[in-house]
């Protein structure tokens, strides 16, 4: 059995890792609040210890567990029970908050594919495969392949729609199938700034540029980035 401390939660840094979830439901977590004062809280977070610089005593990363972290500290506890994990590397704990976060909270396909590009883009991993591989290790082949179009897609679109985390599976498959048929650009340009447009204003414009680039093959016309494709393919620019 792995024992459970109860850790002070002025010594806990709940942003020592790079979180899977970007957006949070304000109704859910005061729900989660009322349930831990009238019941306690059932299940511990997790933590890892952190390097003591400042000789202070020990403190503490959170792995799993945001959510019921945030809720305690709303109440004003002054401590929270926690399991103290001890992973081989600074690589295996985003395994962990995956693992955790896969059986408990509702991530979407978009916050799964940010936290795989963001540990990309850091160099921490060399390719997409390998960070798939690392983060998502239980899961299947068919649903790490289509990570791996989730994780295209955001390294393609990132900052480009406005509540990216609200494009469901579907919409995001039909992207990664656009650029793999050489549309990117002209997704580009028709979509609309994020600032100006919401998700579904934007998705309205996208969606005609999308039914294009995934018709069928003897009725799709050419590819945008050939000679003879038609102008207004290669000119959607000051025209949206």
């Amino acid at each position: 059995m792995t024992d459970i401390h109860q850790i002070p939660l002025d010594r806990i840094d709940a942003d020592a890792l790079i979180r899977d979830r970007s957006v949070t439901d304000a109704e859910a977590d005061s729900e989660l609040a009322a349930s831990i004062l009238a019941q306690g809280l059932r299940q511990p977070i997790e933590l890892w210890e952190l390097p003591d610089d400042e000789g202070e005593g020990p403190r503490y990363g959170l792995i799993s567990g945001f959510r019921r972290l945030a809720a305690c500290r709303l109440l004003d506890h002054a401590t929270i029970p926690a399991f103290i994990r001890s992973p081989a590397t600074g690589l295996d704990l985003y395994t962990l908050m995956v693992a955790e976060n896969e059986m408990r909270a509702q991530i979407t396909p978009w916050e799964k594919g940010a936290l795989a590009f963001t540990l990309l883009r850091s160099g921490r991993f060399p390719n997409a495969d390998t960070v798939i591989d690392h983060l998502f290790s239980s899961l299947g082949r068919q649903k790490k392949h289509r990570l791996r179009s989730i994780l295209m897609v955001v390294e393609e679109f990132d900052g480009c729609f406005s509540t990216p985390e609200r494009l469901s599976t579907q919409r995001i498959e039909r992207l990664a199938a656009a650029l793999r048929a050489g549309w990117g650009e002209v997704i580009h340009d028709a979509l609309p700034h994020p600032g100006a447009a919401s998700l579904e204003t934007q998705w309205h414009a996208i969606e005609p540029v999308l039914a294009e680039a995934l018709a069928p093959a003897d009725t799709a016309p050419l590819p945008p980035g050939d000679p003879a494709a038609p102008r207004r393919q290669l000119r959607l620019r000051g025209l949206t």
